[in-house]
């Protein structure tokens, strides 16, 4: 196997299934796909980046929550806005370690903060907030700058499915804008091809050639099985390759079979505790099924040669 193809992987079974797969759907033979077919879809959140010790996103709505409760006194004894302003966002894990595994207590708790975090705040303020943050601030487990924490092998992986005709989205339960600033930079991915949650938007006429903002009221939360419906809303086809690390990206990866094509499922295993996290929790059903249906287990510890 040529040394270039996927160096921060090893030279394991992981990495070798990866080329025989896109080496067989995309020369010929009988397995061959045609181009227009090879849509791949990633979930981002541990999956093409760090999602531990807390989702990065959450950092980002925390800080503008702190604002929040900073100017208004009476919000410091309410949650989310509590965690935020104190900086310990226990609560806020525990909302989503619970959320994976089916309990869904206080997700409207916190879904009204979040709602309520950039009410009336134009795309184009969301997105400049996001993108500074993304590229100034840095990661508190990591000590990197937050575009910094993708995967280096994942970023390998969709470079090479793109040289081999691959058109290669991001299906994520995190914000849809709050990705697309960096999509391009740091995974190769246009804009366009990110699917994502957001809250309603409205649209104001206006001198500048007219303004949208966020309206605090939900549109729609993509995870679990909004992933597949999200998918082909905006894709049109099943994907060939689906790739999550969690439970709720089991739709996605079940939405990955064809009757005609040979289709890979893949599933990251955090279990490096010296480089990145080590956890199952929230994916324990996503494993199972994994062992299951024959998916295609990456161990970070065993399988990547680097991390970032």
């Amino acid at each position: 196997m040529q040394d270039d193809i996927l160096p921060s992987w090893n030279d394991g079974a992981a990495r070798r299934a990866l080329v025989e797969y896109v080496t067989a759907v995309t020369e010929a033979g009988p397995e061959f796909v045609p181009v227009e077919d090879r849509v791949a879809t990633f979930d981002n959140d541990g999956t093409l980046w760090c999602e531990k010790p807390t989702a990065i996103q959450a950092y980002f709505i925390a800080g503008r929550l702190a604002e929040m409760a900073e100017a208004e006194p009476s919000l410091r004894r309410r949650q989310p806005w509590q965690s935020a302003y104190e900086q310990n966002y226990s609560w806020l894990n525990d909302v989503q370690t619970a959320h994976y595994a089916g309990d869904d207590t206080n997700v409207g708790k916190l879904l009204s903060g979040l709602l309520a975090a950039f009410d009336g705040v134009s795309i184009d303020d969301f997105e400049s907030r996001a993108e500074t943050f993304l590229r100034d601030e840095k990661h508190p487990a990591l000590g990197r700058e937050y575009v910094k924490c993708a995967y280096a092998p994942m970023v390998e992986l969709l470079g090479y499915l793109e040289a081999h005709g691959f058109s290669n989205y991001i299906v994520s339960g995190g914000g849809r804008d709050f990705m697309r600033p960096i999509s391009q930079d740091v995974y190769g991915v246009p804009r366009e091809r990110v699917i994502g949650s957001t809250a309603a938007l409205t649209y104001t006429s206006d001198a500048r050639g007219g303004t949208i903002t966020h309206v605090a009221r939900p549109d729609y939360l993509n995870d679990g099985p909004e992933k597949p419906v999200r998918i082909w809303s905006r894709v049109g086809r099943r994907p060939l390759l689906a790739g999550g690390n969690a439970n709720g990206d089991i739709p996605m990866l079940q939405f990955a079979t064809h009757d005609d094509k040979r289709s890979l499922r893949l599933l990251v295993l955090h279990d490096d505790a010296e480089r990145e996290f080590d956890y199952t929790m929230g994916a324990e059903a996503a494993l199972k099924r994994a062992a299951a249906d024959g998916w295609l287990v990456v161990s970070i510890k065993d399988d990547w040669a680097t991390v970032f």
